[in-house]
Parts: structure tokens; sequence; C-alpha cells
């Protein structure tokens, strides 16, 4: 099928697409988000003009292509280079030891993707508060599978866009129940898609002024507006304090041993400005942080309380 809209641009600097957008997956089940037997990656997506899907290819080193579809596919054309890094400046990381020149340094087209869609990253990442990771991708799955829309286009798969801000505040409590969302995470959903308008326009705010912003809503502190501007913003430093893992990881990454939250973000001060892009090249380049001894985040099943 033709697309409706297409693009074909050379970026700036180096873009590896999967790794690039792999921050966006939530989840290998995610139905808004694919990759097919050839590399493509398709994502559906709303956009203010409407669905859409996009599917997003690397035809050459040097050259991305985006094609999509539905009655938002120009927008989200216009979106790609964005989505694709191409806001990303990584001109002031220096990466000083040598753990992360080697992965600066064997991961070029590493970039910091920006969706510009907030209230779609913040329902996923309201998700995630305080449940671990699986479960959040499974109670994602559902409920998009069961009140998303289906993506337009040819889709190499049966995919969903996320639901609307009204579908989102419709759904009853019961199916937050199955889906295994506990009631304060449904209530901070909800409440948000209450003011969805208003948290777009984060996009287009400074990094401090989106953060105020989205804190205005009950039930979104730090960690959750750190999580949405990594997506959504395309911030480069925004760092997830508050995380489960993370400063240990960064902290066995870097010295060998646990940290707390202000030890690592004294730990990370060096690259001010950059310090998601450390976190996402640690991982890049495998590196294991915390050896896995210690005691992990429980499963808590609430559909079964």
């Amino acid at each position: 099928m033709i697309a409706d809209h297409a693009l074909d641009w050379r970026p700036r600097h180096p873009t590896d697409l999967r790794q690039t957008l792999g921050s966006l997956r939530r989840g290998g089940g995610d139905p808004s988000f694919h990759v097919d037997a050839v590399g493509a990656v398709w994502r559906a997506t709303p956009t203010a003009e409407g669905d859409a899907t996009v599917r997003l290819t690397q035809p050459a080193l040097d050259l991305l292509r985006c094609e999509a579809w539905g009655p938002g596919a120009g927008a989200a054309v216009a979106q790609a280079p964005d989505l694709l890094g191409e806001r990303d400046d990584p001109s002031g990381f220096e990466p000083l030891l040598p753990l992360l020149d080697d992965a600066h340094r064997l991961n070029p087209g590493l970039r910091i993707p920006r969706t510009a869609q907030v209230f779609e990253a913040l329902a996923a990442t309201i998700l995630e508060q305080k449940v671990i990771t699986l479960q959040a991708h499974d109670s994602w799955r559902r409920l998009l599978t069961r009140f998303g829309s289906v993506a337009p286009g040819p889709t190499p798969r049966p995919m969903r866009v996320a639901p609307t801000p009204e579908a989102w505040r419709s759904i009853p409590s019961w199916e937050w129940h199955r889906a295994g969302v506990d009631p304060k995470r449904a209530r901070t959903l909800q409440n948000a898609a209450g003011y969805a308008a208003k948290l777009e326009v984060a996009s287009t705010m400074s990094p401090a002024d989106a953060a105020a912003r989205l804190t205005l809503m009950p039930g979104v502190g730090p960690w959750s507006v750190a999580e949405v501007a990594q997506r959504a913003l395309g911030d480069a430093d925004s760092l997830s304090v508050g995380d489960y893992h993370l400063s240990n990881y960064v902290g066995h990454a870097l010295a060998g041993r646990d940290m707390t939250d202000d030890e690592m973000l004294v730990a990370l001060e060096p690259w001010l400005g950059h310090r998601y892009r450390v976190v996402r090249l640690l991982g890049a380049a495998g590196v294991r942080g915390r050896p896995r001894r210690g005691p992990r985040m429980s499963f808590v099943d609430h559909r079964a309380i």
C-alpha cells in the first residue's frame, strides 16, 4: 500500500534507527510498536491531527525514511526527524572514562528520540509507577488491546494506537482491575487525561517549565517527569531519580558499589547535560551494573486483591 505521506532525509549526525527508538517500546508485546522481519520499525501513535501509523527504515547509513498512514500521517512524517533525534545535540558530551569512551565510540548512532506526545508518554509512565516493568508492560498491552484504536495502514501485525484521553477516562474500574492496575494509578492516569491538552503544551516549554507543568498533576513526581522527558521531550539530561534500580546500576557501572540517589547525582555531575545519555550508553554497551544478589521489587497481582 502506498503511504499517505512519506519523507526521506539525511540526518545531521550518525543515527541508528533501532537503538534510537528502542526506549519507546513498552515490552515485546507492545501493540503500538513492532520491528518487522526486515528491520523496519512500525509505530502507531496519536497526533494532533489524528491517529497515525509510521514505518521507519534506514536504506543507508546516512539515509532515513518515514512512511505514514492515517489522518495523522502528515503530522507524523513532519515529526519523524525529531523522533529520530534530529534535535539531539551530543557535541558537548565528553566520555571522560574508558568505559564510556568505548561505549560512545561503538554506538555512534544512539540518539535521544523526541516524540512530542506528552500525554502518550505520561500514560505509559503512570502504569510503570511502583510496579515491576513486566507487570506494567502487561497492563499497557491489555489496555491498548481493549481500549486503543486500530492502527491505520498496512501494519505487519495487528497494532493499536494508545487510547484517547476521553477513552482513558471512560475505562471502568473492573477493567483497570483486570489489567492489573491498582486504583491509585488508575485515578492518577484518569485525572491526567482530563488535562491532556494542557499537558501537551509541555513539549514547547523549557525542561524546568515542562517539569512544573507535569508535577501539577497529583501522583506525578520527579521520576515520572524524567521518564516523560526522556521520550516525549528528547531530554538527554533527564535522570530517573527515585528509580528502584538506577542508582545502584550507575554506582556499580562507574564505581563498583551501591549508591544512593544523592551519590548517583554527584557521580554523574561531570556529565551534566548528558546524564541520561550516559545511562543509555551504559545499556547499549551491555554494562550489567549491580550483581543480581539483592532484593528485587516483587510482583503484585492487583487482580487478586
